[in-house]
C-alpha cells in the first residue's frame, strides 16, 4: 500500500496497488501546491511588496507547467531500488527538483537573455514590464536582470529548505542530502562551462559534452534517479546501473533539446527556436556539425557553422548555420546518437533488476526525454 496526500486539504489516504509515474507526478503536483501555499504565506508575513512582486511571481511561474521529468525519475528510481509503502519523501523530494528546476530556468534566460519561456515572457522580460508599469526610475532592464536574479535564489531557497525537512525525516537523510549538494555544484560548474565556452568561442566536441553533461545529462535523469533509489536503501549495485541508465538518458534529452532550439517550432515549444544559433551557444549539435564538415573537407559547411559575425548573429546567418547543419549531416547525426543512448539507457536500467512493469515505465520515461522508443528493454549484458 502507497501513502500519499493528494492535496493540501485533503486527508491522507491509501492508494491500492504500484502506481504509475504518470500518478506520481500528480501526486508530486499535489505537493508541490502545498508547499508553495505554505511558502507564500511566510512571504507575505516577511514583507507584502517582496511577496506581491517576486515571491508570487515565482510561485506562478512553477505552478505554471513543465514536464516535471525530474518527479517522475525519481519516483523511477526509488521503484527500481524496491521502494514501497509510504511515499511522501519521494513525492517531496520531487517537488524541491521542481522548484531547483525554476531557479535554474529564470537565472538560464537572465543569462541568456530569452524572452519566452512556457509560451508566455521570461521572468525577466515580466518584471520589465512591472518597472515601466509602475513609472520607476532608471533603466527597466537593470532592475528587471537584478530581480530575476532574486526571484530565482528564492526559488533555490525554497528547494533547498524543502529537501532539507525531508532528509531531517528520513533515515537515510545524509545520503540524500549528500546527493542533493553534488547535483547542485554539478549545475553550477555546467553552467559557467557554458558561460566560459561562449566567451572564449570553443568549439570542441569534449567541451560540449562536458556541459551537456553537467548541466542537462546529470541533473535532468541520473541525479533524480539517485535521488530516488537512496530514498529506498539501493545498495551499490543498484544504484551503478541507474547512474549509467540516467547518464545516458540525461545525454539522450539534451542532445533531443539542441535540435528543438534549433528546428523546433516555438508555437509548440514556448521558446524561441533560434537563441542557441544566435548566440552562437556550444552545443553538441553545433560541435558534431563543425566536426563532420572539417573532417569530410566540407569547407562551405564549417564556414556556415562558423559565422565570421559576432553575436547576436544576424537572421541570415542563422538560417545559413540551420540548413549547414541539415546538409551537413549533423542533425541526423544527432539523432541516430539520441537513439543509440536510449538503447543503452534502458539496457542499464534493467541491470538493477527491476521487475518489468518497473522496467516499463522507465522505457516510456526515456522515450517522453529524448523523444524516441527505445529499442531494447532487457536486462544489462
Amino acid at each position: 500500500m502507497l501513502v500519499l496526500r493528494p492535496t493540501a486539504a485533503e486527508p491522507v489516504r491509501p492508494v491500492d496497488g504500484p502506481l504509475t509515474a504518470r500518478d506520481a507526478i500528480r501526486a508530486a503536483e499535489a505537493e508541490l501546491g502545498h508547499v508553495l501555499d505554505e511558502r507564500l504565506s511566510l512571504a507575505r508575513d516577511t514583507d507584502p511588496v517582496f511577496a506581491r512582486d517576486v515571491a508570487e511571481r515565482v510561485t506562478a511561474f512553477v505552478r505554471g507547467g513543465g514536464k516535471r521529468l525530474r518527479t517522475a525519475f525519481v519516483w523511477s528510481g526509488w521503484r527500481a531500488a524496491g521502494g514501497s509503502g509510504d511515499a511522501t519523501a519521494v513525492l517531496r523530494t520531487g517537488a524541491a527538483l521542481e522548484l531547483l528546476q525554476a531557479c535554474a530556468l529564470i537565472h538560464d534566460d537572465v543569462m541568456d537573455g530569452s524572452p519566452l519561456r512556457r509560451g508566455g515572457p521570461a521572468m525577466h522580460v515580466d518584471l520589465a514590464r512591472l518597472h515601466r508599469a509602475a513609472r520607476m526610475s532608471g533603466p527597466a532592464g537593470a532592475f528587471a536582470t537584478s530581480a530575476a536574479v532574486l526571484a530565482g535564489d528564492l526559488a533555490l531557497a525554497w528547494a533547498d529548505d524543502l529537501l532539507a525537512e525531508t532528509a531531517l525525516g528520513t533515515p537515510c537523510g545524509q545520503r540524500l542530502h549528500r546527493e542533493w549538494q553534488e547535483m547542485r555544484t554539478e549545475m553550477v560548474a555546467g553552467q559557467y562551462r557554458d558561460v566560459r565556452a561562449q566567451a572564449i568561442g570553443a568549439a570542441d566536441a569534449d567541451e560540449a559534452l562536458t556541459i551537456a553533461t553537467l548541466k542537462s545529462a546529470l541533473y535532468t535523469v541520473e541525479r533524480p534517479l539517485a535521488l530516488g533509489a537512496v530514498l529506498a536503501g539501493a545498495d551499490a549495485r543498484t544504484l551503478e546501473a541507474l547512474r549509467r541508465a540516467g547518464r545516458c538518458a540525461g545525454l539522450a534529452f539534451q542532445l533531443r533539446d539542441d535540435l528543438i532550439g534549433t528546428f523546433g517550432d516555438p508555437a509548440l515549444t514556448g521558446k524561441p527556436s533560434d537563441d542557441d544559433l544566435r548566440s552562437c551557444k556550444l552545443t553538441c549539435l553545433l560541435a558534431i556539425g563543425l566536426k563532420l564538415a572539417e573532417d569530410s573537407g566540407d569547407h562551405a559547411t564549417a564556414a556556415d557553422l562558423s559565422p565570421g559575425e559576432p553575436p547576436p548573429l544576424s537572421d541570415d546567418a542563422v538560417r545559413r548555420m540551420r540548413g549547414a547543419l541539415e546538409r551537413g549531416g549533423a542533425r541526423s547525426a544527432v539523432e541516430a546518437k539520441i537513439r543509440r543512448l536510449a538503447a543503452e539507457s534502458v539496457r542499464h536500467f534493467g541491470g538493477t533488476g527491476a521487475g518489468p512493469v518497473v522496467r516499463r515505465e522507465f522505457a516510456a520515461l526515456v522515450e517522453r526525454a529524448s523523444g524516441v522508443a527505445p529499442e531494447h528493454t532487457g536486462e544489462a549484458a
